[in-house]
């Protein structure tokens, strides 16, 4: 979707694992998994497809063991899924996926809700830091494939949701996603908006990345033809 320069490719790399800090997911080995996704939605290929499992639990252990089996080395990739440039900052990600980083990680938000929770309520919202990285998966790979409208017939149940698909970021707008991988903006209709593409348009006029121009479909030239027809 964009391109940008090996520092920020590296700034981007190191904020990734700070972020996600104690659910650190490898990028490269997700990567390949996201590229599966789309090549495989909603077929028994496919990593994370809501529709082979009774619930998410299971879902998301089936997609932790293929993350961990690529991260691991012990299951090799399709080389179809590799011929595109995936990032890969083997240091760092040997000090993020390991499980002493990922406890200190913990150790560092239970600290801060040990100063600042107004009370004992609040640790509730603890394992949901813990897991950030797996829930908002769990949530983006099973809603937005189960629940919502389609904007088109892709071939498989990517659906969007709305609101839902504003407060995620635009991530809940699968079905526009699975319709064009390539288009960083996953909103289509009047009141689908995509915050994340608002983001990176941003940080395209800063020149930190250049978005990739997203070659016009034969349904867009359809849809231009008819807008212009209305006009005359």
């Amino acid at each position: 979707m964009y391109n940008t320069s090996k520092k920020w490719e590296k700034i981007f790399y190191f904020s990734t694992w700070f972020v996600q800090g104690s659910s650190y997911l490898v990028p490269r080995a997700y990567g390949v998994m996201h590229r599966m996704h789309h090549t495989y939605s909603d077929t028994e290929k496919d990593p994370h497809s809501p529709h082979f499992f009774k619930d998410v639990w299971q879902m998301m252990i089936h997609t932790a063991a293929i993350f961990r089996s690529f991260v691991t080395g012990k299951n090799k990739p399709d080389a179809e899924f590799l011929q595109e440039y995936l990032p890969s900052w083997t240091k760092l990600d040997k000090i993020g996926n390991s499980m002493v980083t990922r406890i200190l990680f913990g150790a560092a938000y239970t600290a801060v809700y040990i100063i600042f929770a107004p009370n004992a309520w609040w640790f509730l919202l603890l394992p949901i830091h813990f897991l950030m990285g797996p829930i908002q998966g769990a949530i983006v790979n099973w809603c937005g494939h189960k629940y919502g409208y389609s904007n088109y017939d892709n071939g498989d149940h990517s659906k969007n949701s709305s609101p839902w698909g504003i407060l995620l970021m635009g991530e809940l707008f699968q079905n526009n996603h699975h319709h064009a991988k390539n288009n960083a903006n996953f909103a289509r209709k009047w009141f689908e908006f995509d915050i994340t593409y608002l983001i990176m348009k941003v940080m395209h006029r800063l020149t930190i990345i250049q978005l990739v121009p997203v070659p016009v479909t034969k349904q867009d030239n359809n849809r231009i033809k008819r807008h212009k027809s209305r006009l005359h």
